[in-house]
């Protein structure tokens, strides 16, 4: 039976052959034309438009108001993208983004930082006409999407076009629970933890790696605090010890995050999406420390999966410290994946053959650095 054969589920995560059609029916829409490489696996990449306004303050808009009538109280200045400008580190910004969504009422969406995103400490998300919360798109909702973002380590370039967020499309309610996530490891080894070992609860435990590489000792990197300007379309470009400092695995088992710094490291575990499911990242749980794990929260269908080049690939973490030096230890539970089913397999997975940036990896940095 081939892919496009598949039964169809009533209820999950749209695949990328659905997305595709929902471009052609307008129910995605853009300014521009939406090009192939813009809908990945499980979700459609969202681009920045001509202008970004710079606010004294984040908002939402509410029920009552549109993002436009808050921009008219907030907004400091407007700022021309289509030749490149700079967005400056601890200055927040809202810019209209070239798509626009008008779904059905059974269509919700969610979005997300991308990954490079999140590893360059951009703090990211979705904002809509009306909305009561971040990053999520109510069923039924007609009209422009917009992005706040607020560089936080590094003062970064963009354009016209430029892609920070992701937007999955989910049809129905979510049928996911630890049950179903239990047989789902049982059968296809999520991650390297032996099936009846597993964390399951609420979703896929992950723990740290505070070890790090046995020769070198390397566990991570933190952010400089006063490097340059990084312009995320320049890709393999920069030189990772310009922006980043080393860290080493020292006597003990653990490292102290330094309060508001901002740290790269990786799970011990590797991690597996099977081509029928997508996964999400919980950003954070108070529970489990004073700090935030991972901004760039989606995980594509294909993720670490032997056959799209992905055997042993791991979770990167973008980890930042609160309020208090906070002592990581190595193995400590550091979040949870949700696993949710597609509505079909998609007829892209995640991975070499569509010019994925960190399948296979281990400890790694955003795609504008050099390899190390």
């Amino acid at each position: 039976m081939s892919d496009g054969d598949q039964m169809e589920l009533s209820a999950g995560i749209l695949p990328s052959q659905t997305l595709r059609a929902l471009i052609g029916e307008g129910v995605i829409a853009a300014s521009q034309p939406i090009p192939d490489d813009q809908v990945q696996p499980a979700s459609v990449d969202l681009r920045l438009g001509p202008v970004a306004y710079r606010v004294r303050a984040s908002f939402l808009p509410g029920r009552g108001s549109t993002v436009k009538q808050r921009l008219d109280t907030v907004e400091m200045h407007a700022i021309d993208l289509t030749q490149g400008a700079v967005l400056e580190r601890h200055c927040v910004y809202i810019v209209p983004l070239l798509e626009s969504v008008a779904l059905t009422p059974g269509l919700t969406a969610l979005a997300n930082p991308k990954s490079s995103t999140g590893r360059l400490d951009v703090f990211a998300r979705l904002i809509t006409d009306h909305g009561t919360e971040f990053d999520r798109v109510e069923a039924g909702y007609a009209g422009p999407l917009y992005a706040e973002i607020s560089p936080r380590a590094f003062s970064v370039r963009v354009h016209t076009g430029t892609k920070l967020l992701q937007l999955r499309l989910r049809r129905g309610e979510p049928s996911h629970n630890d049950t179903s996530l239990r047989a789902l490891h049982q059968a296809v080894g999520l991650n390297d933890t032996a099936p009846g070992q597993e964390n399951i609860k609420g979703g896929l435990a992950f723990t740290v790696d505070i070890q790090g590489d046995p020769e070198t000792g390397l566990v991570g990197y933190r952010a400089r605090s006063h490097a340059g300007l990084i312009d995320l379309d320049r890709i393999g470009h920069y030189e990772p010890l310009d922006f980043w400092e080393p860290v080493y695995r020292r006597g003990g088992s653990g490292i102290i995050l330094d309060p508001n710094d901002f740290y790269i490291l990786a799970s011990k575990e590797s991690v597996v999406v099977p081509a029928d499911h997508a996964a999400e990242m919980l950003a954070y749980d108070s529970l489990v420390g004073e700090f935030r794990v991972h901004y760039a929260g989606f995980f594509d269908p294909g993720f670490g999966l032997g056959e799209t080049g992905g055997a042993g690939s791991r979770a990167v973490l973008e980890v930042r410290a609160h309020e208090v030096p906070f002592l990581i230890e190595d193995g400590q539970v550091v979040g949870r994946l949700v696993y949710e089913r597609l509505t079909q397999r998609p007829d892209k997975l995640y991975g070499q053959g569509i010019g994925s940036n960190y399948q296979s990896q281990g400890l790694r940095l955003g795609k504008q650095f050099k390899r190390v």
